[in-house]
Formats: C-alpha cells, sequence, structure tokens
C-alpha cells in the first residue's frame, strides 16, 4: 500500500505521517528529507545554488523511484503535486491524502516554524498573508484531486488509517 500525504506548507505532514505509518505498520518517508539526505544540501540552499525549477525535476524524479516501493507513507514537499503531474502519479500508484488546514492555523504554524522554506523568501513583508493566501489558492486546485481530503486540525492516526482501508476495499470494488 502506497500512501502518499500532500498539503501547503505547515498543514503537518511530516508530524502527521510518521504516526501513520505506525498505525498502518509500514515504512515513513518524508520526500524533503530523502532529497537532503541523498544530495547533502538543504532544500534552501539548493534552491539558492540551483533554482527552483532544478529542484522541481530532481524532486519528481524522486518521487517516482519511491512511488515503485511497496507499502509506505510518504510526505511529499507543499509544492510536489502541483509540478510534472506528480498528483497524477501519486493517484495512479496509491492512496493520496490531502492534509486541508484552515488558512489561519497555517499562518501561524509558518510564523512559527523555525524551518527555512525557500518558497516563502517572496512573501515576507507586510502583504505576507494575503500573498500567502494566493499563493495556497493557486496550489489548492492540485490539492483537491486527492482520494481522501482530511481535516488537518483533528487527524487521529488510527481513525485515518481505518479511513484509508475503507477507500482501498471501496476501490478494490470489495
Amino acid at each position: 500500500m502506497r500512501i502518499f500525504l500532500i498539503g501547503y506548507m505547515g498543514s503537518g505532514k511530516s508530524t502527521f505521517g510518521p504516526q501513520l505509518a505506525k498505525a498502518m505498520d509500514i515504512l515513513f518517508y518524508d520526500l524533503d528529507i530523502e532529497f537532503e539526505s541523498r544530495f547533502k544540501i538543504s532544500i534552501h540552499d539548493f534552491f539558492r545554488k540551483y533554482g527552483e525549477k532544478y529542484f522541481r525535476e530532481i524532486e519528481n524524479n524522486l518521487l517516482s523511484e519511491i512511488a515503485e516501493q511497496d507499502d509506505f507513507v510518504l510526505a511529499t514537499g507543499g509544492g510536489t503535486p502541483c509540478y510534472h503531474q506528480n498528483m497524477e502519479l501519486m493517484n495512479h500508484k496509491g492512496i493520496t491524502l490531502y492534509l486541508n488546514v484552515p488558512i489561519e492555523t497555517l499562518l501561524k504554524r509558518l510564523k512559527e516554524s523555525p524551518r527555512k522554506r525557500p518558497v516563502l523568501k517572496p512573501f515576507c513583508g507586510q502583504e505576507n498573508d494575503q500573498q500567502l493566501k494566493e499563493h495556497l489558492s493557486i496550489r489548492e486546485p492540485f490539492y483537491k484531486q486527492a482520494h481522501i481530503i482530511l481535516d488537518g486540525n483533528s487527524m487521529n492516526p488510527a481513525e485515518v488509517a481505518s479511513q484509508i482501508r475503507h477507500q482501498l476495499l471501496h476501490l478494490n470494488g470489495a
């Protein structure tokens, strides 16, 4: 079983993913960590040195590689579903779960996060909140193509694991 967690930055994919993987008794991967581990450079530094376009190409290759494995939960980057037909690939290869979190919660989490997020760099300054809302509105149509849309504020791994099992039965015609 392949489970792809998608959602905006700060939606909780990297926090919720390991919990869900444990509940499902399968491996957990974080696409950003896999990238940084493999290339020995932070995504923030990679963006600065090589740009987003090259990052998205490598990200797509890494996603395609992981998608061929069996039995995992993968936390994707916030932009992963929006490039190179990645959403189509994930929907074809497994179950996609969109962690849908209200914009107010995302803004709070992102402002409090110590993690550097290169895509946020253009959103510095007074209009930050509005620009972030607009950025999310561009990505949301991709996210909404997910098989399952979860309320990101009230996620219980055991309940989600049950939902996924039900979804799999439904998809398999049982």
